[in-house]
């Protein structure tokens, strides 16, 4: 089961919000704009946290966070079976209350007419009544019958006649399975990694802790099949069943310990005026409990420590670690799930996981980071969702631009607002030269972090845009100037800002040089209508450097396209900057 839509209202910062999901999220943005609110949106849908006063927008009476699921299993189907829609899903929201109250509904497709709505069941129990409606034959033939007849007949008329029904979708007036409180984890597993976390709270050996739940499926797997392990639960049960006055079947224990016996009775003899006598029984414990309470991590990096002791990047590597061994894990079970013929059947709740992470990169250095990346990629194609918020370019890949949601808030008075692109935006050819872009220079993902972007076609001019900017002090580092590998490159990734919304500048060579063939020069301008095509005004304009930027830097002739020559030439002392190319660059960083 996977989270297809979210809709979240009067959740924080959110007034109102709606989400494509996918198996990666992906949540950017400035501080304090609403990337937490979203992920905790979330946590309070899945039941990990309740709402205080502060949370319902603008001292709003009520908010609801809904959320439709796809890709149901069987199991799932089952369970859910009430409020699936012709495309197997389920839509559920949780509502919760000013007055502190919170409650969980289900959308069901619910018949238009009326004698098939099980909320009118009770008005058709009369016998007369029933019989004239064409559900009877689903009725019994005999007796009394009572409101479950009704909706049985109800529900398999329906089903009969499903293609001749017309159906409104609609929450429902009752509570979601027809309980008032929805079970913690029917939904599936939820696993929270806020961005300040003690390390213990993971490693702890509480079902509740990532470390919890794999160490219990460890315990389980060893407690059915071991032989070693299931002969020493007996040999236990065994031993505790020596300590009581009775066998577990009834009968007189000779083998019981004369000292127990003669302490139950000197306890009886002082309360022999009260007509009341002492019977010390020994219950045995669950031996699976005893081994996960009793089990210690300890970290060993050449000094043996608990794991609160070591530095913050180690224990951030370690609850890291422990999301891969999940992945893996969870990878074993599906590629097992596979093989077996029974498959997934036999669980109770949705076998779902579902992991949310603030800010994961937290102490973590650059190379880790990309190592955490690829770690929480590799859960994502696993099975799991994953969702997280983050400051870091390092967690943002191009290729997956469907996971990015960008997060801004640019009034208090609309609130937080998202902006995210689900369409296909590249294919054939201009798909493989923007991946292969990205994949010579993987720093582009900060587009996605920019006030504004400058595009440039190559590396001498993402070197020395900035470093002239500095010098005409107009310089902002809110802004990112972005090498696009080529003039070719360019209307790509226009399209990916106009997507998300993020003003950009295209700064591109008009390439029209003295020597150059009638035919390089075509070439050259069809590449340029490639890019005044792309630029939607709404977010983006261009600036033509004539006919490139060593022409318009005055450099000499034969000074080549180096960045490093470039820098050294306009560092000299008698560089002067063309008033030309000062203007170009202040409209740049405007």
């Amino acid at each position: 089961m996977k989270i297809k839509e979210v809709k979240i209202e009067n959740w924080r910062s959110i007034q109102s919000g709606n989400l494509s999901f996918q198996d990666l999220m992906i949540f950017i943005g400035q501080n304090n704009h609403g990337k937490s609110n979203i992920l905790s949106a979330l946590l309070f849908f899945f039941g990990e946290i309740k709402p205080q006063e502060l949370d319902f927008y603008n001292e709003s009476e009520e908010l609801h966070v809904e959320i439709v699921f796809s890709n149901l299993d069987e199991n799932d189907k089952s369970t859910f079976n009430k409020y699936l829609t012709s495309d197997n899903e389920i839509k559920v929201r949780k509502t919760a209350y000013f007055s502190g109250n919170f409650d969980y509904k289900g959308y069901v497709q619910n018949p238009t007419t009326e004698w098939l709505q099980e909320n009118n069941a009770s008005a058709y129990t009369t016998r007369a009544v029933a019989e004239a409606l064409p559900l009877a034959e689903f009725l019994p033939e005999s007796g009394r019958i009572t409101n479950a007849n009704i909706v049985f007949a109800q529900t398999q008329y329906i089903s009969r006649n499903s293609d001749s029904i017309e159906f409104s979708y609609e929450l429902e007036s009752t509570n979601f399975l027809g309980l008032k409180n929805v079970a913690k984890g029917i939904f599936g597993q939820i696993f929270h990694i806020p961005a300040v976390r003690n390390a213990t709270d993971d490693y702890i050996t509480k079902d509740s802790s990532p470390f919890g739940s794999l160490y219990s499926k460890l315990i389980e797997q060893m407690s059915s099949s071991n032989p070693d392990w299931i002969s020493a639960k007996e040999n236990i049960s065994g031993l505790f069943g020596l300590l009581n006055k009775t066998d577990e079947n009834g009968n007189h224990n000779a083998q019981r310990p004369q000292e127990l016996t003669r302490f139950e009775a000197k306890l009886s003899s002082h309360l022999s005026s009260w007509g009341a006598e002492i019977d010390v029984e020994i219950v045995a414990p669950n031996i699976d409990d005893v081994f996960k309470a009793n089990t210690k991590v300890w970290i060993n990096d050449g000094v043996k420590t608990d794991i609160n002791r070591k530095g913050h990047g180690l224990q951030r590597a370690l609850i890291f670690a422990l999301i891969k061994t999940i992945a893996e894990t969870l990878r074993e079970e599906h590629l097992a799930a596979q093989e077996s013929e029974q498959g997934t059947s036999s669980r109770r709740a949705s076998n779902s996981m579902f992991f949310i992470l603030e800010e994961p990169e937290l102490y973590l250095h650059p190379q880790a980071q990309r190592a955490l990346f690829e770690t929480l990629t590799t859960l994502a194609d696993s099975g799991a969702q994953v969702s997280f918020s983050t400051h870091s370019s390092a967690l943002v890949d191009l290729e997956r631009y469907k996971s990015i949601c960008i997060v801004r808030k640019d009034s208090p008075t609309t609130g937080t607002t998202v902006c995210q692109c689900t369409d296909d935006i590249f294919s054939g050819d201009s798909k493989k030269d923007f991946n292969l872009s990205y994949w010579v220079n993987p720093d582009r993902s900060e587009l996605f972090f920019a006030q504004k972007v400058i595009l440039v076609e190559g590396a001498t001019e993402k070197t020395v845009i900035p470093f002239l900017a500095q010098k005409i002090e107009c310089f902002k580092h809110e802004y990112s100037v972005i090498d696009c590998g080529s003039k070719n490159n360019i209307p790509a990734y226009c399209g990916l800002l106009n997507k998300f919304s993020i003003p950009y500048v295209a700064v591109y060579d008009v390439d029209h040089q003295n020597g150059k063939s009638q035919q390089a020069i075509e070439s050259a301008d069809i590449a340029t209508n490639a890019i005044t095509a792309a630029i939607d005004s709404d977010f983006g304009t261009t600036i033509a450097l004539v006919n490139d930027i060593e022409e318009e830097l005055q450099m000499p002739q034969g000074t080549g396209s180096k960045p490093y020559v470039a820098l050294e030439e306009i560092n000299k002392e008698s560089f002067e900057i063309t008033g030309q190319m000062k203007s170009k660059i202040e409209k740049m960083f405007e």
